[in-house]
């Protein structure tokens, strides 16, 4: 009776130990799926896929064409982390769709710069120059706080990303600004004195920002320091944490500057 006894304990404990054995073997041998979207974010994550390899962290790279699905898919659990925005553009995507997601650590860096053909400087820009900026509302008004930094142009106090030409309370040059599609302004450059290009137009034109370039954003400003996302439940998992060590290693440092030349660079 007491072996029977055993051998039934013995039957029912089995499955527990044999599940949490496959739970285990699971977790080992689960892949991070990692949205980005297509061009300098999927090329850097594909490089930290292949040093992850090294390491035994398997990574599938999973690229979007657009600025809006690698978000929606992060939330439904379709991939596992994604690098494409910056903090404001996920603040953004959180409130307008009540989602949690969360920034476990920065990628790179993508700053807007004031680029010429013609001039070197800020200073040789002359008086009623012509400047053309972006026309869509996120990037014009990232591009007018620039041209502020810069000292050029003085907007209405406490103005933030959203900020319009009509914000401008002081001109001191009388520049005037043309409002443009962002992926005209490279081509305008023959003809004006100055523009305000993206770092995503300033590649695919082949610009170089230590020539052409006469000022750029700040390291530090929020909207040029790109960050990794996940779920604010999934924050903490281990096999997260050591993606993003791997992202911040000396390998993807390298990878960076050899492929970008400081087009873009590491936000770590």
């Amino acid at each position: 009776m007491m072996l029977k006894n055993k051998m039934t304990r013995l039957l029912c404990v089995l499955p527990l130990i044999l599940a949490l054995s496959a739970c285990g073997q699971k977790e080992e041998s689960h892949i991070i799926k990692v949205g980005a979207t297509v061009g300098p974010h999927a090329q850097v994550v594909e490089a930290v896929a292949e040093e992850a390899a090294k390491q035994g962290l398997k990574v599938e790279v999973v690229t979007f064409s657009d600025y809006i699905t690698p978000n929606a898919a992060l939330a439904d659990g379709s991939i596992d982390i994604n690098s494409y925005q910056h903090q404001p553009f996920l603040d953004n995507y959180n409130n307008n769709n009540k989602a949690q997601l969360v920034s476990i650590g920065h990628s790179i860096l993508m700053r807007m710069g004031i680029y010429s053909k013609k001039y070197h400087s800020l200073a040789e820009l002359p008086d009623n120059a012509e400047i053309t900026i972006p026309n869509d509302p996120t990037n014009s008004g990232r591009g007018l706080l620039l041209l502020a930094d810069a000292k050029l142009i003085t907007l209405k106090p406490n103005v933030d990303d959203k900020a319009t030409v009509y914000d401008i309370i002081d001109n001191p040059k009388h520049l005037k600004f043309i409002e443009m599609d962002a992926a005209q302004l490279p081509r305008t450059l023959d003809d004006v004195a100055a523009s305000v290009i993206t770092m995503n137009y300033v590649m695919s034109s082949g610009l170089d920002p230590k020539k052409e370039g006469i000022y750029l954003e700040p390291k530090d400003t929020k909207l040029a320091v790109m960050v990794i996302a996940t779920r604010a439940a999934d924050k903490d998992k281990e096999s997260y944490k050591k993606f993003v060590e791997i992202y911040h290693s000396q390998p993807i440092r390298d990878f960076i500057q050899k492929t970008f030349k400081g087009t873009i660079e590491p936000a770590f």
